[in-house]
């Protein structure tokens, strides 16, 4: 099992391209299921969680190979799959394989998804997904462990489907499902992020009728058959990414332009990091982020997009480890979202948790210690520490950084800081 190894205390700069968004990149890999023909993408980040995805449609029969001359380049075809089935081996590591479920009952009229696993989080519960695709006509049930859904007549009905709450990934799959249903679908209270938007405008290069994604009301008229986008669909940059290593500059000093990167939807995040001292100047498609002494600690709350995003709340609680002030965090999304405290604590941060608000006071240093990762987003706070503590720090179970960040490491060794991966 790797394990990274920090150095702490070196400021960054230099230059670090972003990688594709990993939460655009898998809903997309599955829209690829709702036509027989090729579909190239560009920008897709080389991830865990996008190796699992595209072995998960090899094992439905589609291909889908990766470019041996551009990297970020994957080709798949769905018009050989003949399996419409997502098996436990496969879905138990990642939640997002529920994504194949809205497709697979459009184009299928049938499917065996079983119940997603992934980040130990919080409760993520597939319920609103059942619900939309019931009232889009699917027969749902769930036994041993599997969700087992089919269309009488083999295709879906346009319906208004309301959810209980705003759920990304089930407004993804209605998307989906939607866009070969027959008859319109309206989508309200729809998630609104970034990675939805950049769904919907792929579908509608395969020939969708999409309108008012990026607000909480879309509307699909669904089509009879959709085709390959004309020319290659370009995944957006990762903002979560983006993110993290703008907290990384602002808790290690330094002076980094990030490429590829869109300032548009971080504005929450650069709003907060400003407010803790930190230069940042966007640019066309690049952000600049210049930070120098510690930060002022800075309060926040996690919503729903356009507000601050659940996916920072770690790296921004380690740089508000080693602030000047004390900061009141509350997250409102997931339950059981603090896991990582108890290791920054172990590298002498100040945290008290009650309930959903963690109170973080600063202090001048950390020191170095082992800790582990405990999901995807506490692994990058646990790095963002780990490069301003004195002596070393071990980062114990890094597949979970790998699910969703392209070779952190390597990206932050080339801005000049002291880190490495050990097996």
């Amino acid at each position: 099992m790797d394990k990274l190894l920090i150095r702490g205390g070196r400021p960054l700069a230099g230059e670090v391209l972003i990688s594709g968004a990993k939460n655009a990149a898998l809903p997309e890999l599955c829209a690829a299921l709702l036509t027989a023909e090729a579909i190239t993408l560009h920008n897709v980040p080389r991830l865990h969680d996008v190796a699992t995805m595209l072995k998960l449609l090899r094992n439905m029969g589609a291909t889908a190979e990766r470019s041996e001359t551009r990297p970020d380049e994957v080709t798949l075809n769905a018009g050989p799959v003949d399996k419409p089935e997502a098996p436990y081996e496969l879905v138990k590591t990642m939640r997002a394989s529920i994504l194949a479920l809205g497709p697979l009952l459009a184009r299928f009229g049938q499917a065996k998804v079983s119940l997603p696993g992934g980040c130990a989080i919080g409760s993520r519960p597939v319920d609103q997904h059942i619900k939309g695709l019931q009232a889009m006509g699917a027969e749902i049930t769930v036994e041993h462990g599997y969700i087992h859904a089919k269309v009488a007549g083999g295709r879906l009905k346009g319906a208004r489907i309301t959810t209980d709450m705003i759920t990304v990934t089930g407004t993804e799959n209605f998307l989906m499902a939607a866009a070969l249903a027959e008859g319109e679908t309206i989508l309200e209270n729809a998630a609104q992020e970034p990675e939805i938007s950049d769904l919907a405008e792929m579908l509608i290069g395969m020939g969708a009728k999409i309108e008012g994604h990026g607000t909480s009301r879309i509307r699909i008229q669904g089509v009879d058959k959709l085709h390959a986008p004309k020319t290659p669909h370009r995944i957006i940059p990762d903002r979560i990414e983006a993110g993290t290593f703008l907290c990384a500059v602002a808790a290690a000093g330094g002076d980094v332009l990030l490429k590829n990167a869109e300032a548009k939807h971080l504005d929450a995040v650069i709003d907060k990091l400003r407010e803790a001292g930190v230069t940042i100047v966007p640019g066309a498609d690049t952000i600049r982020v210049k930070a120098a002494g510690r930060p002022k600690a800075v309060g926040f709350r996690t919503s729903e997009y356009p507000a601050f995003p659940t996916d920072m709340q770690a790296q921004f609680m380690a740089v508000n480890c080693i602030a000047e002030g004390a900061a009141k965090i509350s997250e409102t999304i997931f339950e059981n979202r603090y896991m990582h405290v108890n290791e920054l604590v172990r590298l002498g941060a100040r945290i008290e948790v009650d309930g959903s608000t963690a109170v973080v006071s600063g202090v001048e240093r950390l020191s170095g210690a082992t800790v582990m990762a405990t999901d995807l987003r506490a692994s990058a706070s646990l790095v963002i520490a780990g490069l301003v503590a004195q002596g070393q720090t071990t980062v114990d179970r890094i597949y979970h950084l790998d699910r969703g960040y392209d070779r952190m490491e390597d990206k932050l060794r080339l801005l000049g800081a002291d880190i490495e991966r050990v097996s």
